[in-house]
């Protein structure tokens, strides 16, 4: 069963030339891969073979990052279908479910700022999916692979695999200290792993709609995380850290929305190579996804939620909010800095940067907490 379902055949991902390719093998295990070993952690309740489970899929993840240091220039990725679905269906589908599970979310948290957030993405995402359904589907290939997306996959893989392997010891002596009665491990590796092949799939996107899902998929694992112990103080930090990144995402989708008005598409590659239009032309819609960007990495105005996830265990913190999650804002502006190269907007963005680097390691210096 799994060898079918990890094979391209399987996912529609050909080479153009005919024949598989390699590149295709690595995007599938590095996205599917921790996905499906996420749902088998909602079903092992043996903490041996939970274990085992998390150290072995530690151990291939990170030799199929490693399998990527092949591959130098550039080179895209194409998918079809999973089963004969549309993948793209597939991803929409599971777009309105993620945004409806958060309005729920907001709702049972009595948070109507989080369900008007996320409603505020839904609807206009639902009428820009079904109204450009065809234009966005003739899309070309799904994913690219670059010096920038390989890197960030090492660096996710990599310590983040590393982090989930120490997470084993850690969080039984944190259960321990909590005086759990009944261990919560299942849930969190569930959204450790979902968080490593949402990562994965970000930093390789081509598709602006396909990075923006991964986006919104991390976002919600931050949330599930930081108020993993549910205690009211992480419960109050993680609403508070879901809906600056909400509003992020509304921003996102406005990105796009622009961009495909402007271009007509939405492939980050296309954009980039200037086949679509003129780079001064998408200044605007970059400048959303650069506010998108500033949440998600707690950039000031927005890093009050970073500091408020600190409340999540140690291997929360090491893995979301000091070595991966954050740094998707810094994929997402140093994936533009084509476009924002020598431009106002470029030089607010790091000036922004700038400001609240030194600031925040200023503040840092008098701090006792090692987090």
């Amino acid at each position: 069963m799994l060898i079918v379902l990890f094979t391209p055949e399987t996912w529609g991902m050909v080479d153009p030339e005919g024949g598989n390719t390699l590149e295709s093998w690595l995007v599938v295990i590095s996205i599917l891969f921790p996905i499906i070993c996420s749902l088998l952690f909602l079903l092992l309740r043996n903490p041996v073979i939970r274990n085992s489970l998390v150290i072995a899929a530690s151990v291939i993840l990170i030799l199929t990052s490693l399998g990527f240091t092949y591959f130098f220039g550039q080179k895209s990725v194409d998918l079809h279908n999973l089963f004969g679905i549309d993948l793209n269906d597939i991803v929409t589908v599971l777009d309105f479910a993620l945004l409806a599970y958060i309005i729920y979310v907001g709702a049972r948290l009595k948070s109507w700022l989080i369900a008007i957030l996320a409603l505020c993405q839904l609807v206009p995402l639902a009428y820009f999916e079904l109204t450009y359904r065809e234009a966005l589907h003739r899309s070309g290939a799904l994913f690219h692979l670059d010096g920038l997306s390989i890197i960030m996959v090492l660096i996710i893989s990599i310590i983040g695999s590393l982090i989930a392997v120490f997470s084993i010891g850690y969080m039984k002596r944190h259960e321990d200290h909590l005086k759990l009665k009944k261990s919560r491990q299942p849930v969190f590796f569930f959204v450790i792993f979902l968080f490593l092949g949402a990562m994965n799939g970000l930093v390789l996107a081509d598709n602006l709609l396909w990075l923006f899902f991964f986006w919104e998929v991390t976002t919600l694992c931050s949330f599930l995380l930081i108020a993993h112990d549910k205690t009211e103080e992480s419960i109050k930090n993680a609403k508070r850290a879901l809906w600056i990144n909400l509003l992020g995402g509304v921003g996102f989708l406005i990105g796009i929305m622009l961009i495909f008005g402007k271009t007509g598409g939405v492939l980050i590659s296309s954009l980039l190579e200037g086949t679509a239009v003129p780079a001064e032309l998408i200044l605007l819609p970059v400048a959303f996804l650069c506010f998108a960007a500033f949440t998600k990495s707690a950039q000031l105005p927005f890093q009050s939620w970073l500091l408020g996830a600190m409340v999540a265990p140690t291997p929360v913190s090491a893995l979301l909010h000091s070595s991966t999650m954050v740094k998707a804002g810094v994929y997402l502006v140093v994936r533009f800095s084509p476009v924002l190269a020598g431009t106002q907007l470029g030089f607010m963005v790091a000036l922004a940067g700038a400001f609240t680097f030194a600031v925040t390691s200023a503040i840092a210096i008098s701090q006792s907490n090692a987090k």
